[in-house]
């Protein structure tokens, strides 16, 4: 397994170090009385300190992380968008390539509608003209 170095554990161990030592200490004095509550007051006053240095530590760790992710979130956040341009600007040139070929279509339509239109009065009129030069004609008799 792997040792946990940082956090509440490595700390409790480190309490449990200290009160540990700190009970064999006054046990196996051989000093008096005010020697040892002396030495016990020094070495708390050490394992205060040493609390506060590793609470420190933790709360820079902890702001270091912090930073870290927001630097990533922004990062993804950035790539978001620009991702999400992308096919925006895809999505405007297909839409513009689309309507394009539509007004392509519908002028072609309405090319080929003139052209059959044309054609058809030029039919109509070529049918009056027969009419008329056959209804001109005398029978022959």
């Amino acid at each position: 397994m792997a040792e946990n170095e940082s956090g509440a554990g490595g700390f409790g161990w480190f309490l449990a170090g200290l009160g540990i030592g700190a009970l064999v200490g006054v046990l196996y004095a051989p000093k008096s009385g005010k020697e040892t509550r002396d030495e016990l007051v020094a070495s708390a006053l050490e394992a205060k300190d040493r609390a506060n240095k590793l609470y420190e530590q933790g709360v820079n760790q902890a702001g270091q992380y912090v930073e870290q992710g927001k630097q990533v979130a922004g990062e993804y956040v950035d790539k978001g968008k620009q991702v999400a341009g992308e096919y925006v600007d895809r999505g405007k040139e297909y839409y513009d390539k689309g309507r394009t070929q539509w007004t392509q279509y519908v002028d072609k339509g309405k090319d080929l509608i003139q052209t059959q239109a044309e054609a058809a009065k030029a039919a109509v009129e070529a049918g009056k003209e027969a009419y008329a030069a056959k209804a001109n004609e005398t029978p022959a008799a």
